[in-house]
């Protein structure tokens, strides 16, 4: 039977080979599917694909699909990327300047250690450093953007351009007050200010020290939103580097996934849910939706609390809104799609 990428279930088999649109070879018949083959298809833009008819039950229920956690070397990489971010703030308070051969061999081995990776969002929840916020949120903003270039079929060149431009989104940090930066409560007016200056000293560092008017925009940039709202310059839609709209994302998905000071974390549904009301006005649209639809296959398998209390396991997406999967509680089947009043209220990662 012939089935939307988004409505496969862990445990299907296909029964013909799976191409990409250019025809690349994916995946070939006979596959059981698991989740980061059910995400690969996603982000390789596949639509349909043909599948053996399934049990009665659909009904090969999954079982609970366990954390992914980040290996070693993803680990090193992602210390050692966030080590070398912190050296770079550091340079740069003591009058250095950033060099192009630091830059990349802090992060370039990251991305080669994690450009495979089929569950992006356990990935990123795996890999904490005992550093601030300000050093892992650059750390993952470079990975998600690398990830959202790769996504929108970007070549590799240009990804690793785009991943750069987001490692270095908030180098301009380095130049504002680290009690502003890590105040325990709400910024003064005036305090807000300061920290919107960051984007400025980050477009003046990189442009004196690398040259780059490309990453050098992305820092000006990354806070400007579609509809005008954003800063330094309220610069809108067209005006806008595609790039920057790129890290703009990242941006915003790794802030709401953080712990702060003066912030929890929060779930990840609901930061997705909220990135799709910024696409309505803030963030590029069809980033987003790129974004969103590449993440949501992630959560196939994973545990989810509902607002009636009761607990299940994300069994398949639904194409036509993301947000209202298909649920299995106790060897039932829940779909939210047809349950207005029942959501989502957290999944277990």
């Amino acid at each position: 039977m012939r089935v939307h990428v988004l409505q496969l279930i862990v445990g299907d088999k296909l029964i013909s080979d799976s191409y990409n649109a250019v025809g690349l070879h994916l995946l070939s018949s006979g596959t059981i599917l698991d989740a980061g083959d059910i995400s690969m298809l996603n982000r390789h833009s596949v639509d349909y694909v043909d599948i053996a008819p399934r049990s009665s039950e659909i009904e090969k229920v999954i079982e609970e699909v366990p954390s992914r956690q980040a290996n070693i070397l993803q680990v090193t990489s992602f210390n050692n990327a966030t080590q070398g971010i912190k050296e770079m703030f550091e340079s740069l308070q003591d009058g250095g300047s950033l060099h192009n051969e630091t830059v990349e061999s802090a992060f370039n081995p990251l991305i080669e250690s994690i450009q495979d990776e089929k569950d992006v969002v356990s990935l990123l929840l795996s890999l904490h450093s005992k550093d601030d916020y300000t050093l892992q949120h650059s750390v993952q903003v470079g990975m998600l953007s690398y990830y959202i270039a790769k996504w929108m079929n970007k070549s590799e060149k240009d990804a690793l351009v785009i991943g750069k431009a987001g490692y270095l989104h908030d180098i301009g940090k380095c130049r504002i007050h680290p009690d502003i930066l890590n105040k325990p409560a709400k910024l003064t007016k005036e305090e807000f200010e300061e920290v919107q200056k960051h984007t400025i000293h980050g477009y003046d560092i990189i442009r004196k020290s690398l040259k780059d008017e490309t990453l050098a925009l992305v820092a000006l940039q990354h806070h400007e939103r579609m509809d005008g709202s954003g800063y330094p310059l309220r610069k809108s839609s067209t005006e806008i580097h595609s790039y920057s709209k790129i890290v703009a994302v990242a941006d915003v998905y790794s802030a709401m996934i953080s712990s702060r000071v003066y912030q929890q974390r929060r779930d990840l549904l609901h930061v997705l849910k909220e990135l799709h009301r910024m696409s309505f006005g803030e963030l590029d649209p069809k980033i987003t939706q790129v974004f969103i639809r590449n993440m949501i296959p992630n959560f196939i398998g994973k545990t989810v609390s509902l607002s009636d209390g009761r607990e299940g396991t994300i069994i398949m997406t639904n194409p036509t809104d993301f947000f209202r999967p298909l649920i299995n509680i106790d060897d039932q089947f829940l779909d939210l799609s047809q349950l207005a009043n029942v959501e989502i209220t957290k999944i277990a990662i």
